[in-house]
């Protein structure tokens, strides 16, 4: 008896310990995705800023700055509409990562259940044939 129970604690730890492995799989690639696109539209908004800033150091009359304002507001618009944009597609893939750890969860506990139910089924059946 003492090696069935054994036996089953070292199947559950095993099953545990590749569920927690797949869990962490999936968070670290959904970071690492999040990181990606967060970074490229960061890179996106400096790129444009700093081209918008080397434009506006090259002006040298105040009629210049005139025609220059509104690119500046213009690519201000563009950089809030990419970071809004990123924010949108992180919380996607941030509820399709939770999807899976659902779905993962939900696998855990459907094969924990299933063999649960086996081994009573088994000690019954064992019992009734005493």
């Amino acid at each position: 008896m003492s090696a069935q129970i054994n036996e089953q604690f070292t199947t559950f730890t095993h099953q545990f310990a590749a569920a927690a492995a797949r869990a962490n799989r999936l968070a670290l690639e959904n970071a690492e995705t999040v990181f990606g696109v967060q970074l490229k539209t960061f890179e996106k908004n400096v790129e444009a800023t700093t081209a918008f800033f080397g434009e506006l150091s090259e002006i040298r009359d105040v009629e210049a700055y005139k025609t220059v304002w509104p690119k500046g507001l213009q690519i201000a618009k563009e950089n809030a509409e990419r970071f809004a944009a990123a924010g949108q597609e992180v919380i996607g893939l941030t509820l399709k990562t939770n999807e899976a750890l659902g779905q993962l969860a939900k696998s855990q506990f459907e094969a924990a259940s299933e063999t649960a139910q086996a081994t009573v089924a088994k000690a019954t059946k064992a019992a009734k044939g005493k």
